[in-house]
């Protein structure tokens, strides 16, 4: 089987490319890799890479786009989880959240798993998550 790098790719379509660029960029720090704009006007591709993780998150906008805010009850994408090394993590993100005035869930411990996270949203409804995942324990 042929391997795959471990880095990971996501192209999400959005309503702005450009305003949802800037807003992925403040949060998470990313930095802009590519911007296209078709001459036609009929898309414009923003690609985002983070400088320390293995993540490269393109955002897509479409001259034909009805607009529409995202809904994971469609067919496709649930989320995005962006996992975290401690639980602690998790109290320091709430807080850059805060400092952003982004709406969040705060920590929360789930009660189906030793696991904890913090859910909020991006500028096209768009569900997004920090996680942490417990240690497990061993058999």
């Amino acid at each position: 089987m042929p391997l795959i790098t471990g880095q990971l790719g996501v192209i999400l379509t959005v309503r702005d490319a450009e305003k949802s660029a800037a807003w992925y960029e403040m949060l998470l720090g990313m930095q802009e890799r590519y911007n296209y704009k078709a001459a036609d006007g009929s898309m414009h591709y923003v690609c985002l890479i983070h400088p320390d993780a293995a993540i490269e998150l393109c955002l897509v906008s479409h001259a034909g786009s009805d607009g529409e805010q995202f809904s994971e009850f469609h067919t496709g994408l649930d989320h995005l989880e962006f996992l975290v090394a401690n639980r602690e993590d998790l109290v320091e993100w709430a807080s850059r959240l805060d400092q952003m005035e982004v709406a969040h869930s705060g920590v929360r411990e789930l009660t189906y798993t030793r696991n904890s996270m913090l859910t909020f949203r991006d500028p096209d409804n768009i569900q997004l998550e920090f996680f942490w995942r417990a240690p497990t324990s061993p058999p």
